[in-house]
C-alpha cells in the first residue's frame, strides 16, 4: 500500500473511532482546509523577510503542525470525494509544465496567459 493510502487509512481510523464522519460533509471539510491554511499564513503575517527567516528557525515544529493539518484535510477530502490525489497531483504538474514552459517562465512570476 502506498504511503498516501496508509496516511488516509490512519486519518479515516482517527475520524471513525470518534464518530466524526457525520460532521464531515464536503463544505465543512473544505472550510476546515481553508482555515488550516490560514493558520499557516498566520505564522508569517506582519513579518519582514528577515523576521520570517529568523522565525522559521525557531518555529519549524509549529509551522509543520499547521502544514500537517492542511495535508490531513486534503487527504480526507480526496478520499471522501473519491479523488486519487497522487494521480491528480501528477496530472496537475504536467499541466503546469505545459502552461509554464521553462524557456518562457524561468525567473518570471508572470501568469501563464501573459507569457
Amino acid at each position: 500500500m502506498s504511503e498516501i493510502k496508509n496516511l488516509i487509512e490512519r486519518i479515516k481510523k482517527f475520524r471513525d473511532e470518534r464518530d466524526w464522519k457525520q460532521f464531515h460533509n464536503s463544505k465543512d471539510v473544505a472550510l476546515s482546509l481553508v482555515l488550516e491554511a490560514a493558520e499557516v499564513l498566520e505564522h508569517f503575517q506582519w513579518k519582514s523577510q528577515a523576521e520570517i527567516e529568523e522565525y522559521i528557525k525557531s518555529n519549524k515544529r509549529e509551522i509543520g503542525e499547521e502544514l500537517a493539518d492542511v495535508l490531513y484535510w486534503v487527504l480526507l477530502m480526496s478520499h471522501d470525494l473519491e479523488i486519487d490525489i497522487k494521480e491528480a497531483l501528477e496530472k496537475k504538474i504536467v499541466k503546469n509544465e505545459e502552461k509554464y514552459p521553462v524557456d518562457k517562465a524561468r525567473g518570471s512570476h508572470t501568469k501563464y496567459n501573459k507569457l
